[in-house]
């Protein structure tokens, strides 16, 4: 959680902490697949036929949970405060959302109570933020909001 003022605007990012890139995933799933298509085939030649089809299931199994999390790695929340107008983007699997709020029309309220998701809410639109950070940081994230709000 950052409140930055980067010019007039104070922005918020919210990410996924992930460890290893797409990219790098990829590499190690390269790697993966050559070690282990080669001790498969290395047993089919002593005449084990069955292990290279187990070891493929296997690999395509571990590709597609791969997928998955490469596809959500780049999965974030951004919340920039401009003016008079509060934008939130929210990114999942690539795509966007977009919500635009007037400044002096928007509630920061939490969802349920303390620790949950924050509902930024105003002129007949909501969105939820704060799945990327702790929920114990959630309220700080709020306080910090509606301070930004209304300092401006």
């Amino acid at each position: 959680m950052q409140g930055e003022p980067s010019s007039p605007a104070v922005q918020w990012l919210l990410q996924r902490n992930c460890s290893v890139t797409p990219a790098q995933l990829g590499k190690l799933y390269l790697s993966l697949c050559v070690v282990s298509l080669s001790i498969a085939l290395a047993f089919w030649l002593q005449g084990a036929h069955l292990v290279l089809p187990f070891a493929s299931l296997e690999l395509i199994v571990v590709g597609a949970a791969f997928l998955v999390y490469a596809r959500h790695a780049r999965d974030g929340e951004k919340i920039v405060l401009h003016g008079g107008q509060l934008v939130v983007e929210l990114e999942t699997a690539g795509r966007t959302q977009r919500a635009e709020f007037a400044r002096e029309w928007v509630r920061v309220e939490p969802q349920r109570g303390d620790g949950s998701l924050i509902e930024v809410s105003g002129q007949g639109r909501s969105v939820v933020v704060g799945r990327h950070l702790r929920p114990e940081l959630r309220p700080a994230l709020a306080r910090e909001i509606r301070f930004a709000l209304r300092a401006g």
